[in-house]
């Protein structure tokens, strides 16, 4: 008896891809060597500095540009190719609206220049946008037209849906409700590759965190094995008139931060530091926690060259 394995084909693959653009007679590097894949289904953040050349590889993703040297694949396919079939949507952080139509004709108007596409009901619920359905355009708030975006995406039922700051503009329960649409459509087997500069959202939403820095992939993981890259631990206290050069000089400790009364220590010894603060100082309401996202971010994306 024998059985045999389903290989499902990668989202995304880029191998040893680079780009270069030439610049005022010098050329630039904007992409050095990037291995990465996404598997069908997967929530991956895209996260860098500005310059670091996220842009640019999303750009590649999309066909909108070729690699320098290296390969980009979609689904198994060239990008364009991938684009051509529908397989590849994009919801960018501004344009391609007209502000003259309703939110409901936008969407049709879209998907008239499609040959095969969703119903426009059931991707405006998909965004939550149906109670605004016959608003114009000008009248819906960034959050609103944002949504409509999404919606506009999801005409096509892509299998790989890239989002630029997906969430600009909208209130905490638009947030919720549109990580909500995006969790059910992963599991269905879409998947969603998004830039933010939204930490948080990063953290809580992302089955993957990629942190990119000049051109080059410095971490690749969950966001608790990022967060984990981050040496160190943060010590949080109240003391009246702190003097910031007295704990400065304490043993483990690498940088003070002093905001009122509240103290912040950033110490690579916490447990030790915390005992001198207990048995040598007037510290109360003590507090020990492990480093966030932010603090990998700044750690790992700093430096890189």
């Amino acid at each position: 008896m024998t059985t045999s394995t389903v290989t499902r084909t990668a989202a995304v693959r880029l191998s040893g891809v680079t780009k270069d653009f030439a610049s005022g007679g010098q050329s630039v590097h904007a992409v050095q060597g990037i291995d990465l894949e996404l598997q069908q289904g997967e929530i991956v953040a895209f996260l860098g500095p500005n310059g670091a050349g996220k842009t640019t590889t999303i750009d590649m993703i999309l066909g909108l540009s070729k690699p320098t040297t290296g390969t980009a694949t979609v689904l198994g396919l060239e990008p364009r190719q991938a684009i051509s079939r529908g397989l590849v949507s994009a919801v960018m952080q501004t344009g391609g609206l007209l502000k003259d139509l309703s939110v409901r004709e936008t969407v049709q108007y879209t998907a008239s220049l499609f040959a095969d596409t969703r119903a426009v009901d059931d991707v405006l619920a998909d965004a939550g946008i149906t109670e605004i359905a016959d608003r114009k355009v000008a009248k819906c708030s960034g959050g609103e037209q944002q949504r409509l975006r999404f919606a506009m995406a999801l005409l096509s039922d892509p299998a790989l849906l890239l989002l630029d700051e997906p969430t600009t503009g909208m209130d905490v329960e638009g947030r919720r409700a549109f990580w909500s649409a995006i969790r059910r459509d992963a599991e269905r087997g879409r998947t969603v590759l998004f830039a933010t500069h939204y930490l948080e959202e990063a953290d809580q939403y992302a089955d993957r965190i990629v942190l990119i820095s000049h051109g080059r992939i410095v971490a690749d993981g969950t966001g608790a094995e990022i967060k984990a890259l981050a040496s160190g631990r943060t010590v949080r206290f109240t003391l009246p008139d702190p003097d910031p050069e007295t704990f400065a000089r304490i043993d483990g400790v690498d940088g003070v931060e002093v905001r009122g009364d509240t103290v912040i220590l950033h110490a690579n010894d916490s447990d030790a530091v915390a005992r001198h603060l207990l048995t040598s100082t007037d510290a109360r309401d003590l507090e020990i926690t492990a480093k966030g996202l932010e603090d990998a971010f700044i750690s790992l994306t700093g430096d890189a060259r």
